[in-house]
């Protein structure tokens, strides 16, 4: 990863995209696969397409923009804002954060309040988000409500650590390392001048329910589509052994994951491990039976199936302000999808043989 890819990737991170407010991310990543894409579109809801055009099969390559967090629903008498998820926010480790309630009119910071430990009971149990509160200093409902409107969105302060070797820290990994993938994984397709057409997509919603790659699966209808999304890396102390063995112990560094079963479709597999092997990029595979969990269901399942597969990025410490990546298994698993579109450039079709 060069400067310029590193900064692409810094520039998505630091940029707040939770579920249903995307448009500043999706900017930072229109401006960066304007540079080599022949163009670029976007949506009604901010999902963002950019393609190069071939004469070969129409693959898509596809991440999700959005990440989740809190939202304002409600203001009490004393000025302290009640908040409820946006996506799947994990109330334990909400608690004590400085955060950012992003209003129209720019930026209020605030924290998310917790009681001090001489002040409770042992070890009691975190309450859920809808019964926490962030305090951003008014002393009334009336001075809140100056601040913030309900339903403006509030994200975990950012952090974006340098950690050894390769291995970068931050909020929001998931999934914004994925549209880095998908925008780098075109630019490195332009880069061998592949033939088939090669579409990267950012989608929107993901986090609450793969809504943006419903609507882009319909508009799209490529041949094949590869979404790539984080994975549970399982090589920490806090995953215990009957975990790690049932997601066949994927390793931060081990390379991305190909995924196999449910939605992911066995001549996709197939034709991205024969990619993976012919340019020595290493592998992990992970069992997928019954679903996915990423855009690939979305999308395997439009205008009557879409052969799709997710690919997936080794991430520590999912839905937590501090979630661990490898950079280098972002850049093989570009390599790897830039390969894959090279190999199948004379391929018709993709359909199993029955």
């Amino acid at each position: 990863m060069d400067e310029r890819q590193r900064a692409f990737l810094d520039d998505l991170l630091t940029t707040p995209s939770p579920s249903g407010f995307e448009t500043a991310g999706q900017r930072v990543w229109v401006d960066y696969v304007s540079e080599f894409a022949d163009e670029v579109q976007t949506d009604e809801y901010g999902n963002a397409v950019a393609v190069l055009h071939g004469d070969g099969p129409e693959l898509a390559f596809a991440g999700h923009a959005d990440e989740i967090g809190l939202m304002v629903a409600g203001v009490n008498e004393d000025g302290f804002l009640r908040v409820g998820r946006i996506g799947g926010s994990d109330h334990t480790v909400t608690k004590g954060q400085h955060v950012e309630v992003h209003t129209d009119d720019g930026v209020v910071p605030g924290v998310v309040g917790q009681a001090a430990i001489h002040l409770r009971e042992g070890d009691e149990d975190v309450e859920d988000v809808d019964e926490q509160h962030v305090d951003v200093g008014a002393e009334s409902e009336a001075e809140a409500d100056e601040l913030v409107d309900v339903g403006d969105p509030v994200t975990v302060r950012q952090t974006l650590s340098d950690l050894h070797g390769s291995r970068v820290a931050a909020r929001g990994m998931d999934n914004r390392v994925g549209t880095w993938t998908a925008a780098e994984a075109m630019r490195r397709a332009a880069e061998r001048g592949v033939d088939a057409t090669v579409y990267a997509v950012s989608t929107v919603q993901e986090e609450v329910g793969l809504k943006g790659a419903t609507m882009v699966g319909f508009d799209l209808d490529p041949d094949a589509v590869v979404a790539v999304d984080v994975t549970h890396a399982m090589d920490s102390p806090d995953v215990t052994g009957e975990e790690r063995f049932k997601d066949l112990n994927v390793d931060l560094g081990g390379g991305p994951v190909v995924a196999r079963g449910s939605a992911n479709h066995p001549e996709v597999v197939a034709a991205v491990r024969d990619a993976a092997d012919d340019a020595g990029i290493d592998v992990q595979l992970q069992a997928a039976g019954i679903s996915t969990g990423t855009d690939a269901d979305a999308f395997y399942t439009a205008r009557g199936g879409i052969p799709s597969l997710n690919l997936g990025l080794p991430n520590r410490y999912m839905h937590t302000p501090a979630e661990i990546v490898d950079t280098e298994d972002l850049d093989a698993a570009a390599d790897l999808l830039a390969a894959f579109a090279e190999r199948v450039e004379d391929r018709d079709e993709f359909a199993v043989d029955v």
